[in-house]
């Protein structure tokens, strides 16, 4: 068997998609490459050291989950408004920068506008919750009480987590229809066609890649529809031992939020074990991601697979390259006339 189409020995490469751009972390670290607004391709090393490298007590199993997810959801949001600012044309910040805006920038600085980000966030969380969380349990409880007449009592765990699973699906497939949502999802399926590229062990070209499927465990789609089942199965189990607990929206709601860093840890065990040993019982599992996967990932064009490469491997040598233009034959060929 040849060197290029020997499969890699199992190294843990992970991805992040950004706005016009790709976040890769592998072993010599967290590489980001963005297209520019000119054409070029930029790539950075980022300093990053997970807090579990420095805490043992941090990267026991399931503790790890918790961690990890965390620390992608900080350094993940960083990157993507970062990303965004670096990739913004100066004439549509211009055009699309509103008079609020533009009176906040000028009386009160950039410390204003990193507090209405802030704000923004803490929003976005908060519609999450309502959505995701309480709504789920009020529609139960409506159910159960007009329509079933507590007939169904034994089945919140299940039906919340279908109502969850529905809610997801449809917030997701109406995302996906605006222009920009849908071009950063053409770079996570750029992100991995490159991974599976690199696992199997195959040189890292356009051709090579463009070739591989798009759709891999270990992302973080079929990490939340993990989650999803795994809460279906714990919180059954929950509420036949301790039935007490659904009797209130608000006291089930808490137990939720509780059992939700056990549910992540666990989930994140089996995601790492599927990306790493596939067999039929993590493939059965992970069907319901790889399924959702058809809509948060995009055939990506030539030029966003360029980016992934160049993330690809600055995170596998640490070493970054100069920027690239995108089209470098033309640029080329014009010299040639030129002279």
């Amino acid at each position: 068997m040849s060197k290029e189409n020997k499969k890699n020995e199992y190294v843990a490469v992970g991805g992040q998609a950004l706005m016009e751009g790709i976040m890769m972390k592998g072993p010599e670290g967290m590489a980001v490459s963005l297209r520019l607004p000119d054409g070029t391709i930029e790539t950075q090393m980022k300093d990053f050291v997970s807090v579990r490298k420095k805490v043992k007590l941090l990267n026991i199993p399931i503790i790890r989950g918790v961690v990890s997810f965390i620390e992608s959801m900080i350094s993940g949001y960083k990157l993507l408004m970062e990303s965004a600012e670096k990739t913004a044309l100066d004439d549509m910040e211009a055009e699309d920068e509103s008079k609020l805006d533009k009176w906040i920038s000028e009386h009160f600085g950039p410390k204003m506008m990193a507090v209405i980000g802030f704000i923004s966030a803490v929003l976005g969380i908060g519609i999450s919750f309502v959505l995701f969380m309480y709504l789920p349990s009020l529609l139960f409880d409506l159910t159960n009480k007009y329509l079933a007449h507590g007939a169904i009592d034994m089945w919140r765990a299940v039906f919340e987590g279908i109502i969850r699973v529905i809610l997801f699906v449809v917030y997701m497939a109406l995302v996906a229809r605006m222009k920009e949502i849908r071009r950063v999802y053409m770079y996570h399926g750029a992100e991995h066609k490159t991974i599976f590229c690199f696992e199997h062990g195959k040189e890292l070209t356009v051709d090579n890649i463009r070739e591989m499927k798009r759709f891999h465990p270990r992302c973080g789609t079929s990490f939340i529809f993990v989650t999803i089942i795994l809460s279906i199965l714990i919180s059954s189990v929950v509420s036949i031992v301790f039935p007490a607990l659904t009797a209130n929206r608000l006291i089930w709601m808490i137990t939720k939020i509780l059992m939700l860093p056990v549910i992540m840890g666990v989930g994140f065990e089996f995601i790492q074990l599927a990306g790493k040993y596939p067999n039929k019982f993590t493939r059965l599992l992970s069907a319901p991601g790889l399924l959702m996967q058809r809509i948060t990932t995009v055939e990506p064009t030539d030029d966003i697979i360029e980016v992934a490469i160049e993330a690809m491997k600055a995170c596998l040598t640490g070493e970054v390259p100069e920027k690239k233009e995108e089209a470098e034959e033309t640029d080329a060929e014009a010299s040639e006339e030129n002279s």
